[in-house]
């Protein structure tokens, strides 16, 4: 009897539930607003974005051929053309070079050539990078490979960033950088990657799309130099390497629309993929296995060794990538 006066009355009930279902609804229909009005802030800001910066219409300088040590024009290679080592780039609008003036710009000739004086060897590059790819455009690329001829002895990828502005998935995005990275590796060559750059240095993107852009593409950084790895690549992180100097200095380091490098940004990257492919052809460059291919072995200030080791100091560890070629010279 005494437990009927107080138990709570059905009246009471039904105003608290209804406050209760109010409140949510409430809260449903804010954080619904929220959500379409951040939507509808990137989308903005994102048309904005792709009106500053301009269409890539422009074709980058053609530059495959033949390098030799001590510089010189490149020799147009064709059959019976004589090399040494085939280096082949892979990946989107910065691995072509794309906003090079000349052909001497664009970084996989830097490579080729920074491969001949460090090896004395003929170096034969091909390139198969395509403006605007993105990560689903690699199996095109080595494909296209396989179709042209034999594999090369050694590969660099240059990719990310289109994946962020399409955008395409980070994991599906790195599965198959890493996919890429086994077929190359499976075929017989050594394969360096270039991981998606820093948005954060894009000053064409406003806020807070760019910190949106930023954060996506570091986190793809992260799964690519993952994939890398378990492929058996080895990953160069931009973000982390050039990102500090493009923020610094980016009226010399950007081309004109602000986006893509200029010629010294791309000899910046050049510089950071040079050490990597050197020590993964350690025996090719000069006749040591990798994990001994930096060792002093004279006391020119101006070796590889010096090189490399004054590069790791501006490693950085947003991405979480490690060094991946700095050893003791112990």
């Amino acid at each position: 009897m005494g437990s009927t006066g107080n138990a709570p009355r059905a009246g009471n009930r039904r105003p608290r539930r209804s406050a209760i279902a109010l409140a949510a609804a409430a809260t449903l229909a804010s954080t619904g607003s929220a959500y379409l009005g951040a939507r509808n802030l990137l989308s903005g800001q994102a048309d904005q974005a792709r009106q500053v910066i301009p269409k890539s219409w422009d074709i980058p300088p053609r530059a495959d051929g033949v390098y030799r040590p001590g510089g010189g024009p490149v020799d147009r290679w064709h059959r019976g053309v004589p090399f040494d080592l085939h280096l082949m780039i892979f990946g989107d609008s910065t691995a072509t070079g794309y906003g090079c003036t000349t052909a001497d710009e664009v970084p996989g000739v830097l490579l080729a050539r920074g491969l001949a004086e460090e090896s004395g060897l003929r170096i034969r590059l091909s390139t198969k990078a395509i403006v605007g790819a993105t990560s689903k455009g690699l199996s095109g690329q080595i494909d296209a490979m396989f179709v042209a001829g034999p594999p090369p002895d050694a590969a660099v990828i240059m990719i990310g960033a289109n994946d962020i502005t399409k955008p395409n998935g980070i994991s599906p995005s790195a599965r198959r950088v890493g996919r890429a990275v086994r077929r190359l590796r499976d075929s017989g060559a050594v394969v360096v990657v270039g991981t998606c750059p820093d948005f954060g240095v894009i000053k064409a993107i406003p806020q807070p799309l760019r910190w949106v852009a930023r954060s996506r593409g570091l986190r793809l950084a992260r799964a690519q130099a993952g994939a890398v790895r378990a492929a058996g690549g080895v990953a160069v992180p931009f973000s982390d390497l050039l990102a500090p100097h493009f923020y610094q200095a980016p009226e010399v380091l950007f081309s004109s629309d602000m986006f893509h490098p200029s010629a010294a940004g791309y000899a910046l990257a050049a510089k950071q993929l040079l050490p990597a492919l050197c020590h993964q052809l350690g025996e090719f460059v000069c006749g040591e296995p990798p994990e001994e291919a930096l060792e002093s072995r004279t006391a020119d200030s101006g070796s590889l060794l010096s090189r490399v080791t004054a590069l790791s100091r501006l490693w950085r560890r947003s991405t979480g990538v490690p060094a991946p070629i700095v050893v003791s010279a112990g």
